[in-house]
């Protein structure tokens, strides 16, 4: 049996290391999975590559009814009238486009509602087909749901519980209407209202609510109203509000989020953000946007807030002066900020317009921030990386960033054929719809490829996002 055996070494000697060079792959191709700065690496090459591949004008008759849209109706009137631009602007502001946009969690869906009063809900994947063709009017027969609903509609969500269940609110109406889009009606399947406020005057309502959110339990919902609450409804229970949050905002709140840990974040057109938690044990706390350096500076409307779905930390916000930037939820501090050019630095534009309302939106993955232009046909990606690379992060120092990545980090500029009020992101894979001051629909995504068969004389089309 000795001359089977193997001589070892001694214990206190160690063998002599293997020398190999290093792997120079990707680390993504042996893993399989994105590490975040590698996410953050391309960014830019992703953030030039979103260009208009679609534009689809609002279907002027409602589904299944003939009769005409209140929002195609609005947009006709307007043009008829011969006024001078100052007064078109005012028009479109209060009164016109689209003003909330949503996707349902797989993305299989989209819904979006406009100031005249209409909901539309479009199946994601025929619209995208349909982009091949910028510019074509919307398929009547590709909607799911187009519906007459409250002037003034403001915000729109689907329920995260039940994704048949989409969900709107106006800024002149007390109540909070739920779809189910299984049954293709007008009418909802579910109206909550608003409990009258007794005073020494009597009974009234106060109207009026600016955002809506909906809990995984699919039994809260929670609407913002226009002169600083919040109405949290048990659908088990009743159609009234069961509970509430208060704030002593003098002119209301205007975008509400409800986090993965139940805190519901609110933020006032006084600049303040509100949190509360809804488990108790907390009381709730106030944010301002500016610094005790930055006293001199005055508090701005908040526009929209969005929490980062790929940094729950991150909380977004777009200002009505066209700024965004990002809170820090750890620390209560503003961690990323961008400041556009000023709209009287255009020297083309002889007019200045009002800028309506815009509401902002994250991409899945990248922590980029999409927002609509202030004063141009446009939207800003902003890179809002949680990192000091961020060329828009405030310790952001450019000395010692250049050539650290594959290219340098910058926000980007995407020119579009209409101004940008609102959008959403495709929660899978990135791609943009924006609506605009005239109701229509504009896919932001990357430019479409032909290829042709090495066989055959066939061409397929496909995108970048499915190379």
């Amino acid at each position: 049996m000795e001359k089977y055996a193997v001589p070892v070494a001694p214990i206190g000697e160690n063998p002599k290391p293997i020398t190999r060079s290093h792997w120079k792959r990707s680390l993504v191709e042996l893993t399989g999975k994105c590490d975040r700065h590698h996410l953050h690496d391309v960014a830019p090459r992703l953030m030039q590559s979103y260009s208009e591949i679609g534009a689809f004008l609002h279907k002027y008759k409602y589904h299944n009814e003939g009769t005409p849209c209140k929002t195609h109706f609005r947009q006709y009137y307007r043009f008829v009238l011969d006024e001078p631009p100052s007064v078109i602007t005012g028009i479109r502001q209060s009164v016109l486009g689209v003003s909330a946009l949503e996707f349902d969690a797989k993305g299989i869906y989209l819904a979006s509602v406009t100031k005249p009063g209409c909901l539309t809900v479009h199946e994601f994947e025929s619209l995208y087909c349909q982009s091949n063709g910028s510019g074509t009017r919307e398929d009547q027969g590709k909607q799911l749901l187009h519906i007459p609903v409250f002037s003034g509609a403001n915000a729109v969500r689907w329920n995260p519980a039940s994704q048949d269940e989409v969900v709107c609110t106006s800024l002149i109406n007390n109540e909070v209407l739920i779809f189910d889009i299984g049954y293709v009606s007008s009418e909802p399947t579910e109206v909550l209202r608003k409990r009258p406020t007794v005073n020494v005057h009597g009974s009234s309502v106060r109207q009026g609510f600016s955002d809506i959110a909906l809990s995984n339990d699919d039994a809260r919902v929670l609407a913002s109203d226009t002169y600083g609450a919040i109405s949290i409804w048990d659908r088990r229970a009743s159609n009234l509000p069961q509970s509430g949050l208060t704030t002593n905002a003098t002119y209301g709140l205007t975008s509400i989020q409800l986090d993965e840990n139940q805190c519901v974040i609110g933020a006032t057109k006084s600049g303040f953000i509100y949190i509360w938690d809804l488990r108790g044990g907390r009381s709730s706390a106030a944010f301002q946007s500016h610094k005790e350096a930055q006293s001199n500076i005055l508090p701005k409307e908040i526009e929209s807030i969005n929490i980062n779905p790929s940094c729950s930390y991150q909380l977004g916000f777009h200002l009505d002066d066209g700024w965004s930037g990002v809170l820090d939820l750890h620390n209560f501090q503003v961690s990323h900020i961008h400041c556009p050019p000023p709209p009287w630095l255009d020297e083309s534009n002889d007019v200045i317009p009002m800028s309506p309302p815009r509401k902002a939106s994250w991409l899945p993955k990248h922590s980029i921030y999409a927002v609509g232009s202030t004063s141009n046909n446009g939207l800003h990606l902003l890179d809002f990386y949680p990192h000091t690379s961020s060329p828009c992060h405030v310790d952001y120092d450019e000395s010692k960033n250049p050539g650290e990545t594959l290219e340098c980090k910058q926000n980007v500029f995407v020119p579009l054929s209409g101004l940008v009020t609102a959008c959403a992101t495709h929660p899978l894979n990135g791609t943009i719809v924006a609506g605009t001051v005239e109701a229509s629909l504009l896919m932001i995504s990357q430019k479409h490829l032909c290829k042709k068969g090495d066989d055959d004389d066939m061409m397929a089309t496909l995108s970048i996002h499915d190379s």
